[in-house]
């Protein structure tokens, strides 16, 4: 994989807590499914990007691997206990793309063996999948993708995804054969982006039923572009409402007989005992800066044991080591971010 910036890769050791970083680790959001994220890293660049990963980003100034995949599972069992060892789901959803990750398929071995997970999911773009690595995948217990397809232009496809020798194709056909030969279901789940695929979300519709997607899962997750103030905007786009997406989806389960508007309860989700912090918003406390953040001006820090980003920091590699005296600007689920006090 050639990555075409200048970026500090971090290899994440025994040393890095697992949760409090929203690029890396682990997330609690309060329900029975827990957010898995092994890499930060990224092969294509998405003109749609909410969080401008890929080779080209302008605002990432780190990258971030998990080198032991036994940390994460460590550290997830910890809180499966906390959340009662039944009905989880390890959702595997990368601020990248999880195929970056060289130990995916131990990483989906370790987290099936863990007394009450019943399900593992992972979103993916899919250019990285092979027949080999979907029999892998399969028979390590994963159980559901999500996979992104946006477009069923090649040429608009490649558009959408950022680089020319993206290949439609292939993705297809690896579509096709995880609904064929395994017991893997398959979730479509395209970005709207007015102007660039209004007219291929019908068509990605018809694809998924044509397939057969979603035996067990609904087959389709469409989602709305958002534009967000890190992320990409492509040229010329503007962002639908919230009303005018929702009625279309409307439309096309009439026309097609399909579910699109999708809630928690379509995946079995509910809500479970969150694990908190040891912050408060507004509270200082010392931290010691081990990495450079993953965006620019950005430094990752450790304090009580957490993960936490500080921001507005210049030149993170020349403190590394140093401890720092912070105040907590955010803790909202388990993600903190602080600024020097």
């Amino acid at each position: 994989m050639k990555i075409t910036r200048k970026i500090t890769l971090v290899k994440v050791d025994e040393t890095f807590p697992l949760i409090g970083c929203i690029a890396y680790g682990l997330i609690d959001r309060g329900w029975n499914l827990i957010q898995v994220r092994p890499t930060s890293l990224c092969v294509l660049n998405c003109i749609y990007c909410s969080v401008d990963a890929g080779p080209f980003s302008r605002t990432r100034q780190a990258e971030y691997i998990v080198i032991n995949p036994e940390l994460i599972v460590e550290k997830f069992l910890e809180i499966a206990k906390f959340k009662g060892q039944k009905k989880l789901e390890a959702h595997i959803d990368t601020v990248g793309d999880p195929l970056t990750y060289p130990k995916i398929v131990d990483l989906i071995q370790m987290l099936a063996d863990i007394p009450g997970v019943e399900v593992i999911s992972m979103q993916t773009h899919g250019v990285l999948l092979k027949e080999k690595l979907i029999d892998e995948l399969n028979d390590a217990g994963l159980s559901r993708i999500n996979l992104s397809i946006d477009s069923m232009d090649p040429q608009k496809a490649k558009k959408l995804a950022g680089m020319p020798w993206y290949d439609l194709h292939h993705i297809l056909s690896m579509a096709e054969y995880i609904v064929q030969n395994t017991n893997i279901d398959l979730l479509i789940a395209p970005v709207w982006v007015p102007g660039y695929n209004d007219q291929e979300i019908p068509k990605i519709i018809e694809y998924a039923i044509k397939i057969g997607a979603g035996k067990k899962w609904p087959p389709l997750g469409i989602q709305k572009f958002v534009a967000h103030k890190r992320g990409r905007k492509p040229k010329g786009v503007r962002e639908m409402s919230w009303k005018t997406f929702y009625q279309k989806l409307r439309e096309w389960e009439k026309k097609y007989n399909i579910k699109l508007i999708l809630s928690p309860e379509d995946f079995g989700m509910h809500r479970r005992p969150q694990i908190r912090a040891p912050f408060r918003i507004g509270e200082k406390t010392i931290a010691r800066i081990i990495a450079p953040g993953w965006r620019k001006g950005e430094a990752l820090a450790v304090s009580k044991g957490w993960a936490l980003t500080i921001v507005g920091i210049q030149n993170p590699l020349s403190l590394l080591d140093q401890k720092v005296f912070v105040r907590i600007t955010w803790t909202k689920d388990n993600i903190l971010l602080a600024r020097i006090a």
